[in-house]
C-alpha cells in the first residue's frame, strides 16, 4: 500500500486504490496532445492567413510590374511580400497625391463621372460612405459593445452602437434612441442594422475589440470580467434581479 492510502486508512477514511491514484498513459498523451493544439493552433493559423494575405496580393501586384523594374527577374529566388510593398507605396502616393490641389480636382471629376452612371454612382457613393466612416481619423464607428432583445423579448445578443438616428427617421423618433448594429456568428461582417430606444440597451464593460472576439468566437473567447464597471442589479438580465 502506498503512502497516501496508508494515511487515508490510517485517518479513519476508505484506503484510496492505486488505479484511481495514478494517471493513465493515455490520459496524459491526450491532455499533453491538447494542451499543443492550443499553444501552436493559433500561431500557426495566424501565419497561414497571414502568409496567404501576402501570398495573394504579390501574385496580383507582381503581375503589374514591368520586367525591367521588376527585382526578381535580376535575382534567383523571389522576395516575399514584394507586391504587398507596392501596394502600401502606391496607395501612400495616391494619398499624397489627393492631398494636393490636382488631386482635388481629379476626385472632384471622379465623382461627376460615376454620378452620371445610373448603377455604377450607387455603388461608387455606398463604398466611399463606408470607408469615410472605417477610415477616418478618430472615427467612432463602433462607438461602444451593448446588450439588446434580439430577434424576440427574453432573447439577447451583443450589439454595437453606431450613432443616433439622424435627418428623417431622427425627426420621427419620439424618445432618445440609438443606432445599433447586431453582428452574425461567426461572421461579423453581416448584420442588422437597428434603430432602438436608449432605455433599451444595456451598455457592457467590455471594449469593442473583446466584443467582436466573444461574437467571432461563438461565446468561446469569454472577455475579462471589469468588476466595478458591472451594470447594477436593476439592469441585470436573464429573469428576477438578483438580491
Amino acid at each position: 500500500m502506498s503512502e497516501t492510502a496508508e494515511k487515508g486508512a490510517s485517518s479513519g477514511g476508505e484506503p484510496v486504490p492505486p488505479a484511481l491514484m495514478r494517471i493513465s498513459l493515455g490520459a496524459r498523451f491526450r491532455a499533453y496532445f491538447l494542451a499543443g493544439i492550443l499553444i501552436t493552433a493559433p500561431v500557426f493559423v495566424t501565419l497561414y492567413v497571414a502568409w496567404a494575405f501576402i501570398t495573394f496580393v504579390d501574385d496580383k501586384i507582381a503581375a503589374l510590374i514591368p520586367a525591367r523594374y521588376d527585382p526578381e527577374q535580376f535575382m534567383p529566388f523571389t522576395i516575399p511580400g514584394l507586391g504587398l510593398v507596392v501596394l502600401v507605396v502606391a496607395l501612400t502616393l495616391v494619398g499624397a497625391l489627393t492631398a494636393g490641389f490636382v488631386g482635388r480636382q481629379f476626385n472632384r471629376l471622379s465623382e461627376n463621372v460615376f454620378a452620371h452612371m445610373p448603377v455604377l454612382r450607387g455603388i461608387y457613393s455606398a463604398t466611399r460612405q463606408v470607408f469615410e466612416t472605417v477610415l477616418a481619423q478618430k472615427s467612432n464607428a463602433f462607438r461602444e459593445a451593448v446588450l439588446v432583445e434580439y430577434p424576440r423579448r427574453g432573447v439577447w445578443t451583443v450589439a454595437f452602437v453606431t450613432g443616433r438616428p439622424e435627418g428623417e427617421i431622427g425627426r420621427m423618433a419620439s424618445e432618445e434612441m440609438v443606432t445599433i448594429y447586431v453582428p452574425t456568428t461567426p461572421n461579423p461582417t453581416s448584420g442588422f442594422m437597428l434603430f432602438v430606444a436608449k432605455r433599451e440597451v444595456i451598455p457592457l464593460a467590455m471594449t469593442v475589440e473583446e466584443a467582436i472576439k466573444y461574437v467571432v468566437s461563438t461565446g468561446l473567447v469569454v472577455p475579462p470580467e471589469r468588476v466595478a464597471q458591472l451594470v447594477p442589479p436593476s439592469r441585470r438580465i436573464g429573469g428576477a434581479e438578483k438580491v
